[in-house]
C-alpha cells in the first residue's frame, strides 16, 4: 500500500503541535522524530547533530533505537551512510544496509534488526544543521517519492532544528547593559504614499529594537516569588501559542512557523532555568529575567552567522513578554492590537506577526509602494501609508494617530474635526464595500465589447477575495511570497500542496503562475545575495532561477503536478523579466525537461502545458513580434516596465515623482506589445498597476487590451469605467495621446477624458 505524506508537508497546524505537546527543547526534538516515524511509516528516526567545535555528528533524538544511543553514538562527516549524506549534501538511500561497506554499525543500540536505510542532510540555505535518518525491518522499503518527501520535511523544520541545537549548547555570557534614548517632537500632518488602502485609529507604537529598560524601578518594589516566574513564562508561551494559531488559520501558504524561536526559548531549561537560579539566591524575579535576558542577547548578537545573530530580538521580546505577565504592565511589542505600529523597516515575516496581533495600520518610514511588504499589507487589509519622514519615530508613545490610506494622509493627535470627518468618511467608505455585491459576471464597455478582470493573487486568503468581487480567473499569482517569509527555499512538495490547493479553489478557471520573483526590492534573508549595488539590475527574476535550475526545476514540477487533471485546465505558466528570445528558450527547455521526468515517473501533471512571459523590458520590444509567435500569453507587467523605461528605481523617495506611467515611450511600448499580440493571436494581459487605474483603462482598451489582472478590490470601480466607455471614443483617444510628446498636454488628455467619462 502507498504511503500517504500529504498530510504532513506544509501541515503547519501538526508542526505547531510539536511545541504545545512538550516541555523542554530535547522533548521537542523526540516528538519531532516519532511524528516523522509516523507518517513515513518508518520503524526509526533519529537527528543526528553536527556540533563544528569537535567536528562531529551527535544522536540527539531517535524512535526505534535505544534511548542510550542519544548523545553517546557519534560521526564525523563522511563516516558512514549519514556521515556520507551530511558530507555530500546528499540523500543516501540503500535497501539493504548490512551489505554497504560505508555503513557503520554501532553495537547496543538495538539497529541490527533494520535493513532499510535513508539519510538526508539537514541545511539552512549554506548552513549545515546535521542530519536525519529513517529505517526500516522491511528490504528495499524506501522509494524514490520518501526521498523527496524526506527531504521537504527537513526543510521545513531545518530552522526549528538549529534553534533548538543552539539553545542546548548556549552558555550563559556576561551581562550587558542598552540605554535607549527617548525623544519628543510634535507634528500634526504628514503626506504620504499609499501602500495598502483603508482606514486606522489608534495609539501609536513602535517595532524598533527592543529592550527591557522601559520596566522602571517601580517593579522592583512589588514582592515576587519563584512561582510568580513560572506562571508568567507560562503566560507567555500561551500568549505565542496562541497567536501562531490564528496566522496559521489565515495564511496556510506562509504561515511559516514565525513564533517558533520565541516559544523554544521559554521551553528551553538552561533559559528559564537561569531565571530560577537567580531567584533562588535572592534577587529579584524582574531583575533576574532581565539579567538572563540581556546575557543571552549578547551571546547571540556576537555570534559570525547573520541569521542567528538576528535572533537576539526574538530573545529580547521574549523577555519582554515574560516581564509583562510578571508586572502585570504591557510593554510588549506584542500587545499591539488596535495600535498604529510605525516602523523604520519590516520584513514579511513581521508583517504577518503584526497581522497576528491585529494592528490598526502600519506607517512605513522606507520602501516603495509596490515593494512586498506592501503587497502582503494589501492582502492582509492592514492599512499602510509609506513616508520618508523619520521624526515620526520621536512621536510619543500612545499618540493617537488617525491614517487615511486611500489618499496616503497622516493626522497626529488630531483635533475634533479632523476626527469628525475621518468618521464620516469611514461610514461612506463602509457604505461603498458593499459595492462588490453590485459586480456584474461580465464586463462590457457601454456599446458591448467584452473585457475580461481577472485577480492578482499574492495569498491563498486572497482567493476568496477574488470570488467575492467575481473575477475570472487568476491572472497573476506571485509564487514568491511562500519563498520569501520562509527560511529556506521551500521544497516541491511545500509548493505542491499550496499551488494544488489554488487551482482546486479556482474550479478549473483560468490561473497563471508566474514563476520565482525574487531580487530588487524582494530579498530572500536565507541566500546569500553579495550585497548588489543595483539589485534591480542584478540577480534576480528568470536570471535567477536559471542561475539555479535546481530550484527552478522544483517549481516547475509542482506546478505541473498541481495541474494534473481536468480541474487544472487552465493552469497557465509565466516567465518574469525575460529579456531576450535566448532566455526564454532556455526557461522553455526546462519546463520541458520537467514534464519528460515527471512522466517517465508516471506521475500525473500538466504534459502540455501553455507557456508565457511578462513584458517588462524595453529590451523585448525591437523582437516583440518573434516573441509573440513563440509565446502563447504576453502579460505586460508595467510596474518594472515603466521603472526600467524611465531609468527610474520605484522604491527610490527621491526619484518617486518621475515614476509616471503616461510618459510618451511608455504608451507607446504598450501600443507596441499590443500590436504584436494582436498579429499572432497571441493572448495579451496587463497585470501591473496601471490595470487598476481607471483613468487609464480608455487608452488600455483604446490600444487593444480586453484582459486586465488586478487587485480583486479594484473591480467594481474599474468596472464601472469600462462599463461607461464607448469603443470609438476610447480609440481616438488613445490616438490622441500617441500623437502627444509632452507630460503636461497628456496629463490634461487623461483629466479631460476622466471628467467626460464618470
Amino acid at each position: 500500500m502507498k504511503r500517504d505524506h500529504s498530510k504532513l508537508i506544509c501541515d503547519i497546524g501538526e508542526l505547531t503541535a510539536l511545541f504545545t505537546d512538550t516541555s523542554n527543547l530535547d522533548g521537542l526534538l523526540q516528538n519531532i522524530v516519532e511524528m516523522i516515524a509516523l507518517h513515513m511509516e518508518a520503524d526509526v528516526c533519529s537527528i543526528y547533530l553536527f556540533y563544528e567545535d569537535r567536528d562531529e555528528l551527535v544522536i540527539r533524538a531517535t524512535k526505534g533505537l535505544l534511548p542510550s544511543s542519544i548523545g553517546r553514538v557519534t560521526l564525523k562527516p563522511g563516516e558512514g551512510l549519514t556521515g556520507l549524506a551530511f558530507k555530500e549534501l546528499r540523500p543516501v538511500i540503500d535497501g539493504d544496509v548490512a551489505q554497504n561497506p560505508h555503513y557503520k554499525h554501532f553495537s547496543g543500540i538495538g539497529e541490527e534488526k533494520y535493513a532499510s536505510f535513508l539519510a538526508v542532510p539537514i541545511l539552512r540555505g549554506q548552513t549545515r544543521i546535521g542530519a536525519m535518518t529513517l529505517q526500516s525491518k522491511k528490504k528495499n522499503y524506501f522509494t524514490p517519492e520518501d526521498v523527496n518527501v524526506f527531504r521537504a520535511i527537513t526543510s521545513q523544520l531545518a530552522t526549528t532544528i538549529e534553534m533548538a541545537k543552539l539553545l542546548i549548547s548556549l552558555d550563559t555570557p556576561q551581562r550587558t547593559e542598552t540605554v535607549p534614548v527617548v525623544k519628543d517632537l510634535s507634528l500634526k500632518f504628514i503626506k504620504g504614499r499609499v501602500g495598502a488602502q483603508g482606514f486606522a485609529d489608534g495609539k501609536s507604537a513602535f517595532v524598533t529594537a527592543p529592550s527591557l529598560e522601559m520596566f522602571k524601578a517601580s517593579a522592583l518594589e512589588a514582592p515576587m516569588t519563584l512561582e510568580d516566574l513560572r506562571a508568567a513564562a507560562a503566560s507567555a508561551e500561551k500568549d505565542l501559542e496562541a497567536m501562531q494559531g490564528q496566522i496559521e488559520a489565515k495564511l496556510f501558504d506562509v504561515a511559516a512557523l514565525i513564533f517558533a524561536a520565541q516559544i523554544m526559548m521559554l521551553k528551553d531549561k538552561a533559559f528559564i532555568g537561569a531565571m530560577e537560579e537567580r531567584v533562588r539566591t535572592g534577587v529579584h524575579p524582574v531583575t533576574a529575567v532581565k539579567d538572563v535576558v540581556q546575557a543571552y542577547v549578547a551571546r547571540f548578537a556576537s555570534m559570525s552567522n547573520d541569521f542567528m545573530r538576528e535572533k537576539k530580538y526574538d530573545v529580547m521580546d521574549v523577555g519582554r513578554r515574560v516581564l509583562d505577565h510578571l508586572t502585570g504592565v504591557s510593554y510588549a511589542a506584542g500587545q499591539l492590537a488596535g495600535k498604529v505600529v510605525i516602523a523604520q523597516e519590516l520584513l514579511p515575516s513581521e508583517v504577518l506577526k503584526l497581522s497576528s496581533q491585529n494592528v490598526a495600520g502600519i506607517i512605513l518610514l522606507s520602501g516603495g509602494v509596490t515593494s512586498h511588504v506592501a503587497v502582503l499589507a494589501r492582502s492582509l487589509d492592514i492599512p499602510l501609508v509609506i513616508t520618508d519622514t523619520p521624526s515620526l519615530l520621536d512621536v510619543p508613545a500612545d499618540t493617537r494617530i488617525l491614517i487615511d490610506a486611500d489618499l496616503g494622509n497622516i493626522f497626529i493627535d488630531p483635533d475634533k474635526d479632523v476626527v469628525a470627518r475621518f468618521a464620516e468618511k469611514e461610514q461612506l467608505r463602509a457604505k461603498a464595500g458593499e459595492t462588490r455585491l453590485l459586480v456584474r459576471p461580465q464586463t462590457l464597455t457601454q456599446d458591448g465589447t467584452r473585457v475580461h478582470l481577472m485577480a492578482n493573487i499574492n495569498l491563498l486568503g486572497d482567493a476568496a477575495v477574488a470570488e467575492d468581487y467575481a473575477a475570472e480567473g487568476v491572472g497573476l499569482y506571485r509564487t514568491e511570497f511562500p519563498f520569501i517569509v520562509r527560511s529556506d527555499f521551500p521544497a516541491e512538495e511545500e509548493q505542491y500542496v499550496i499551488y494544488r490547493r489554488l487551482v482546486e479553489m479556482m474550479k478549473g478557471r483560468e490561473v497563471t503562475f508566474r514563476t520565482l520573483d525574487i531580487g530588487g526590492d524582494k530579498i530572500l534573508s536565507y541566500y546569500d545575495h553579495s550585497k548588489e549595488a543595483n539589485p534591480f539590475l542584478g540577480l534576480r527574476s528568470i536570471r535567477f532561477s536559471l542561475r539555479h535550475k535546481d530550484i527552478f526545476a522544483q517549481q516547475i514540477r509542482a506546478i505541473l503536478r498541481a495541474a494534473a487533471g481536468d480541474v487544472g485546465r487552465g493552469v497557465r505558466i509565466m516567465f518574469p523579466m525575460i529579456s531576450s528570445m535566448d532566455e526564454w528558450l532556455e526557461a522553455r527547455a526546462v519546463v520541458t525537461d520537467c514534464v519528460a521526468e515527471l512522466k517517465a515517473n508516471q506521475i500525473p501533471c500538466q504534459d502540455v502545458p501553455t507557456l508565457g512571459m511578462m513584458i517588462e523590458l524595453p529590451s523585448v520590444l525591437p523582437m516583440i513580434d518573434a516573441l509573440a509567435m513563440e509565446a502563447k500569453f504576453f502579460s505586460i507587467g508595467t510596474n518594472d516596465l515603466i521603472q526600467y523605461t524611465l531609468a527610474v528605481d520605484r522604491t527610490n523617495e527621491k526619484v518617486a515623482d518621475l515614476y509616471t506611467p503616461h510618459h510618451p515611450s511608455v504608451l507607446r511600448a504598450l501600443k507596441q506589445v499590443a500590436d504584436a499580440a494582436g498579429r499572432h493571436g497571441c493572448d495579451l494581459s496587463v497585470c501591473g498597476d496601471m490595470a487598476h487605474e481607471p483613468k487609464y483603462m480608455p487608452f488600455l482598451i483604446g490600444i487593444g487590451i480586453r484582459k486586465f489582472s488586478l487587485d480583486a478590490r479594484y473591480i467594481p470601480k474599474v468596472q464601472s469605467r469600462i462599463a461607461a466607455l464607448d469603443m470609438q471614443q476610447a480609440a481616438a483617444h488613445a490616438g490622441e495621446l500617441l500623437n502627444m510628446l509632452r507630460l503636461k498636454d497628456i496629463e490634461a488628455a487623461l483629466q479631460k477624458m476622466g471628467s467626460d467619462g464618470e
